[in-house]
């Protein structure tokens, strides 16, 4: 579905992504690691065209992502959420969740029901601001906007970050029955090694941008934890 090809990005004077290859096939979860600062968030922001790639490419279901905008991707079928969330504080839950609608190809302008299927607190905050959420209840709404545009690849950037024991569970509940009810792809960013072993079918580390392993969740061993994940 998605593929990555000798992917390089430099940022400013620095080499960030070096000949970076990546498989996400389709109905699978990949699971990106990587100690901080190892290019993971470079490398989704490339997909997603927030950022430049210098060479390499990018095809999503075949067509090539460096001749898209970001806003194209989207509409190709691509949801995003990004690390800390990003909700429009000042925007309330509802208008927040209809930012998304935007980007949806078919034109529709309600909200799936599907979303307060999943996430029900959102429905009975609809006119709060998404400002006064917590962290938690944020990122219920982040994976709302995005899931809004009914997506066949959800990419999360560490969707656990800062987040309540509960509510980490149940984000992983509601990747695991999305991708085995209704197919959907996903790609995370994940640093908690408990959460990435339940929910991840594959896993593929990165290395001072260069990726260094990879392959089924089962085969990620304690070696490689040791040498490129442990702090």
């Amino acid at each position: 579905m998605l593929a990555v090809k000798t992917l390089n990005q430099f940022y400013g004077g620095s080499h960030t992504l070096w000949d970076v290859d990546l498989s996400v096939s389709r109905g699978s979860r990949t699971c990106l690691m990587g100690r901080n600062g190892m290019g993971k968030t470079t490398l989704l922001k490339c997909i997603m065209g927030l950022l430049p790639a210098t060479n390499g490419g990018i095809t999503f279901e075949g067509t090539d992502l460096l001749q898209c905008a970001a806003e194209e991707r989207a509409r190709m079928g691509i949801g995003y959420v990004p690390q800390g969330r990003e909700v429009f504080s000042h925007l309330t839950v509802e208008e927040n969740l209809r930012v998304g609608l935007g980007m949806r190809k078919n034109g529709a302008r309600s909200i799936p029901a599907r979303i307060f299927e999943l996430f029900p607190a959102l429905k009975q905050m609809l006119n709060r601001r998404g400002g006064d959420l917590s962290g938690g209840q944020q990122q219920q709404l982040a994976i709302g906007r995005a899931l809004v545009l009914e997506p066949r690849l959800l990419i999360l950037d560490e969707p656990t970050e800062g987040i309540q024991p509960n509510i980490v569970h149940e984000i992983g509940d509601i990747i695991l029955k999305l991708n085995k009810e209704e197919g959907l792809t996903v790609l995370l960013v994940e640093q908690k090694l408990p959460f990435a072993r339940r929910v991840a079918s594959e896993f593929c580390i990165l290395d001072k941008g260069r990726k260094v392993a990879g392959g089924a969740i089962e085969e990620l061993t304690d070696q490689f934890v040791r040498a490129h994940l442990s702090v």
